[in-house]
């Protein structure tokens, strides 16, 4: 299968009336639930990268297991669709929705290297410009301020201390308070996939850098939601330098 072609250059606001807010960040840092949050506020749709590079991992898996190469992921990737959901899409496949076979551990496991393959990045990034055409949009993941829409009204790159992403997600993980070996474990395995997707988690020189290590969901969010109304009203942020969390 042949990657479908991007559009040639991404929306930006005054184009069909759109509004794109990018959030990119390393695994774990919060990007997808927060972008979820922040389109509710803002009444905007939530697009997530992830969720389709998970999608892709997951049909590969059941394809041909952990053998799986490029052509049988971008085979089955043909497979998928976004289906509009209150304010996201959500993958997809045989008639199904696929959020809880997308957070199987085999797939957390593999989704680094199905990312790595440029056809399936090509399938992705066309995917999330194509459900994001027309509408306001949140959109977060991988190369979102840097290669799938470089021109996005507001760019935001979230971090946070490895530690504080393994804990955020385990508790996540197991709804309960993990302990320090546990969060040793899962910082080392963070670290790991840091050094894999350096490559494709990369600030934008124009995006506004927000740590949360010791921020709440909540208080990430507000700071998303008030940029963004600023920006959608074409001021300037009093705190908007790139260089500044």
């Amino acid at each position: 299968m042949t990657a479908p072609t991007p559009p040639s250059s991404p929306r930006v606001r005054g184009d069909r009336g759109s509004f794109v807010v990018a959030i990119d960040g390393p695994a774990a840092s919060g990007k997808s639930s927060t972008a979820q949050w922040v389109a509710q506020r803002l009444g905007f749709r939530h697009v997530d990268s992830g969720a389709l590079y998970r999608a892709a991992t997951a049909v590969a898996l059941s394809r041909a297991g952990e053998s799986f190469d490029e052509p049988v992921a971008l085979a089955g990737a043909d497979e998928i669709t976004l289906r509009p959901v209150e304010h996201s899409f959500v993958p997809v496949w045989r008639g199904a929705e696929m959020e809880e076979m997308i957070r199987a551990p085999e797939v957390t496991r593999q989704v680094s290297r199905v990312a790595q393959m440029h056809g399936v990045r090509q399938w992705v990034n066309a995917h999330v410009r194509l459900a994001a055409e027309g509408q306001h949009v949140v959109v977060d993941g991988r190369d979102i301020g840097t290669v799938v829409f470089p021109h996005a009204d507001l760019k935001v790159f979230l971090i946070a201390d490895p530690w504080e992403r393994a804990r955020r997600r385990l508790t996540q993980r197991h709804g309960r308070a993990p302990s320090d070996a546990e969060i040793a474990d899962e910082t080392e395995r963070l670290v790991q996939r840091d050094s894999k997707d350096a490559t494709q988690t990369v600030q934008a020189k124009d995006a506004i850098l927000i740590d949360t290590t010791y921020l709440t969901q909540a208080e990430q969010v507000e700071r998303i939601v008030s940029l963004a109304r600023v920006f959608e009203g074409g001021e300037s942020a009093p705190d908007a330098d790139p260089a500044r969390g």
